[in-house]
């Protein structure tokens, strides 16, 4: 099994020193835009980037998969390590996803879309208790009484009375990895005896496993979405009119910068000094997962996305009526982009009670969120002087 961890911890460094060069390189200063580029070129860059970012994200999720297998086979400090190094790098590959949300696509449609059986935060632990047969969660008290784990099962519980009550997803699998975290200055520090001589340790390996399986299943849903050649959103999305289509990724992009990042998963914590409603609190994952989903905005503007597809992107559309503003949105993403890469990890950190709002972290939070902000109403404006109306919270 050494061998096996080596390689994931290969992985771990390749993906995030390519995430930080991804970074790095949309936060250039080159001002130039393509000279002459359709609305409809933006557009079919947009979808091939979407479907190129979530083939991505699969890849990852599938290594991960296999590290959760290869640690419920011969459950390990060493094999559990593993997995959660592998869940740490799928994380990289899928904070940027997060942009293509907000706006009815295939994540989130309200008949059909799996976005809140992937990313639904934050998780109440004894929820996750209970699923997995805690009796001590008090939810239930006889173990006898909890339903046999699959996967309809976990994906019909998933938020039953409550949107914390999570069940599927990263954040559920993160919870079962890492446990509660109760330190001040590290993730949780879930044993490998949960898993072998705990109780309930045979159910809550096979819940590890059936979540695991689950979330390699609903990404590969979204990579059929926007595959190219078939009969799918995708197709549908190309075939729109391109002022409809680029208000979809406008409006991606607006929702993403202010409400969703700077709002529910920044100003929240942040102002309820409530580690429970960061992102990924189990793990502290969350300045990844905040860089992951600032830098999501940022590759659908360059239209530069991962797997080398690269193309006409919003920046040059809006840069086609005006340069000037173009420009200054560049600027404003790039900054919020570098902004969220010195915010200092963990994220919890930040959130402690006593913590001055003079302090470093909480400056550099704030100045973020701030950030982030600013540049949705540049989006917006942007949006607008394309004749494109969008609404963001």
């Amino acid at each position: 099994m050494a061998t096996f961890s080596s390689q994931v911890l290969v992985r771990v460094a390749s993906v995030l020193a390519a995430f930080l060069l991804l970074a790095a390189g949309c936060g250039n200063d080159d001002d130039s835009f393509s000279v002459e580029v359709s609305r409809q070129d933006a557009v079919a860059t947009y979808a091939a980037g979407v479907h190129s970012a979530y083939a991505s994200s699969l890849y990852s999720a599938e290594a991960m998969d296999a590290a959760v297998d290869a640690f419920l086979t011969s459950p390990s400090e060493e094999t559990l390590e593993a997995a959660r190094q592998a869940w740490l790098v799928a994380r990289v590959d899928y904070g940027p996803t997060e942009v293509f949300r907000f706006y009815g696509g295939p994540i989130d449609d309200d008949e059909t879309g799996t976005e809140g059986l992937i990313n639904a935060w934050p998780l109440d632990e004894a929820y996750i208790d209970y699923v997995e047969g805690n009796p001590s969660a008090g939810i239930v008290n006889d173990p006898s009484g909890y339903p046999e784990i699959t996967a309809d099962v976990i994906v019909a519980l998933n938020e039953v009375g409550g949107e914390a009550n999570v069940s599927t997803g990263w954040h559920a699998i993160e919870f079962l990895l890492w446990g509660q975290d109760l330190s001040e200055d590290g993730p949780g520090d879930r044993p490998a005896s949960d898993y072998t001589t705990a109780s309930n340790a045979d159910r809550r390996a096979q819940y590890l496993r059936v979540a695991s399986d689950q979330l390699v299943a609903h990404l590969h849903e979204l990579v059929d979405a926007w595959a190219p050649g078939r009969d799918n959103y995708r197709a549908r999305f190309e075939a729109s009119d391109p002022d409809e289509a680029l208000r979809l990724a406008f409006t991606g992009i607006g929702e993403m910068s202010r409400g969703e990042l700077a709002g529910e998963r920044m100003t929240v914590a942040y102002e309820a000094r409530s580690q429970e409603d960061e992102h990924s609190c189990f793990s502290d994952n969350t300045t990844v997962d905040i860089v992951g989903n600032a830098v999501g905005v940022e590759m659908v503007l360059l239209g530069s996305y991962p797997g080398g597809v690269s193309g006409p992107g919003l920046l040059d559309v809006i840069a086609s009526q005006d340069a000037a503003l173009a420009r200054q949105l560049r600027s404003e993403v790039s900054a919020s982009v570098n902004s969220a890469r010195l915010i200092p990890a963990p994220f919890d950190q930040h959130l402690r009670d006593g913590v001055s709002d003079d302090d470093p972290g909480r400056v550099q939070v704030l100045r973020t969120i701030e950030a982030l902000e600013t540049q949705t109403d540049t989006i917006v404006a942007a949006a607008d002087k394309l004749g494109i109306t969008i609404n963001v919270s």
